[in-house]
């Protein structure tokens, strides 16, 4: 029961940091590395709530260039980089541990 409550509580939490759009638009302000980092660690949960809202978008189009695609990048291999060590060992590495 606990590790079901505590994944519904993270989805939650992280749904309702979902980006939005950009309030700087027009301002001269732009998303710059840390913004990307951001953008990149939530996109999982920003892809679902995009395809039921028009007004959300996954990538920030007004950014600072190269170092916010470093930090979006760095941020979605990070946020997908967990899905691949979940699951049990295979037989072969269940050997290996012992």
């Amino acid at each position: 029961m606990a590790p079901v409550l505590g994944l519904g509580l993270v989805t939650l939490l992280m749904a309702g940091c979902a980006a939005a759009a950009n309030d700087a638009v027009g301002t001269g302000a732009q998303s710059g590395f840390w913004f990307g980092l951001w953008h990149g660690a939530i996109s999982p949960i920003t892809f679902i709530v995009s395809l039921f809202n028009d007004d959300v978008a996954i990538y920030e189009v007004h950014n600072s260039g190269h170092w916010y695609d470093f930090g979006f990048l760095l941020g979605a291999s990070v946020a997908f980089s967990g899905a691949a060590r979940t699951g049990r060992p295979t037989p072969r590495e269940s050997r290996k541990r012992r």
